[in-house]
């Protein structure tokens, strides 16, 4: 009988090798979220899609190698390392929504009425969101407290204001609309903290391009767990991920979400960042 069994097992063996792979191999982790594969995120909800044009106004901050704007509210730190480069704009407190704007994506031009100070054409631009504007309210709304509640205003970085307007002008009156960001590769996580304490920032966010939530789950003990804003796009949770490998959920303004599944292996490290999927 045990020799039945065993001559069973290796034909067994030999069909599962000749039609899969070999019955002796062990299933390797997952070091990248498979497209795939999706837990609750089936995209029912449209891609995200152009808004409408509304007014602002826009001015810029920074030097004209960007100097001054590397590192902003939103907490990507080295933009041209991230891949936002320069085409990156503040946003003023009502805009920026206490960081829930952040990563999201606009489309900027020149208004009729700014004349002479735009360029000609009226050429647009395309810039992510990637820092506040901070309200002066010892300033007027109207005489450089330009980013006060209630106003609408994008401090550009100055390479990106130059392409839409002179220099000289200083302030001028836009239009913009929010746009889908066009992004390379997937979702990034760059994991740091802890044993006790994670925080992940969340960058090259693809469709609408912010994040208003997110959550983790482990490979073994920890189930679907919220994580919470600790400031600009970075999110934490005090639940030991250690020697778990982790699937991250992140949800959009725009109702879809996308997850990635086993992004980060069991043995993942802090300060290491890992790509998922992105939304498509």
């Amino acid at each position: 009988m045990t020799s039945y069994s065993s001559l069973l097992v290796h034909v067994i063996c030999m069909f599962l090798f000749l039609h899969t792979a070999n019955c002796t191999s062990s299933i390797q982790p997952i070091y990248k979220a498979q497209r795939s594969v999706a837990l609750s995120d089936k995209h029912n909800k449209p891609k995200f899609q152009p808004g409408p044009w509304k007014n602002a106004h826009a001015t810029f901050y920074g030097g004209s190698d960007g100097s001054g704007t590397m590192a902003g509210a939103c907490g990507y730190e080295d933009l041209k390392q991230k891949g936002y480069g320069l085409q990156i704009t503040a946003l003023s407190q009502v805009m920026f929504n206490n960081a829930q704007t952040c990563g999201a994506c606009f489309e900027i031009k020149c208004a009729p009425e700014a004349g002479l100070n735009c360029k000609p054409g009226q050429p647009a631009l395309i810039v992510t969101a990637t820092d506040l504007c901070p309200p002066d309210f010892a300033q007027s709304a109207d005489n450089g407290g330009w980013c006060n509640p209630p106003r609408e205003h994008f401090d550009l970085a100055e390479p990106a204001f130059l392409q839409i307007a002179e220099q000289k002008a200083g302030i001028v009156p836009v239009q913009y609309r929010r746009v889908p960001c066009s992004t390379k590769g997937g979702i990034k996580f760059t994991i740091t903290g802890n044993p006790y304490f994670t925080l992940v920032l969340v960058w090259n966010v693809g469709g609408a391009g912010d994040v208003t939530g997110m959550q983790v789950k482990g490979g073994n003990e920890v189930i679907w767990t919220p994580m919470k804003r600790n400031w600009g796009q970075k999110w934490q949770t005090d639940v030991k991920l250690v020697g778990e490998s982790l699937t991250f959920r992140v949800k959009a303004s725009d109702g879809r979400s996308s997850t990635s599944r086993h992004v980060a292996p069991k043995d993942w490290q802090f300060g290491q960042t890992y790509e998922g999927k992105n939304f498509k």
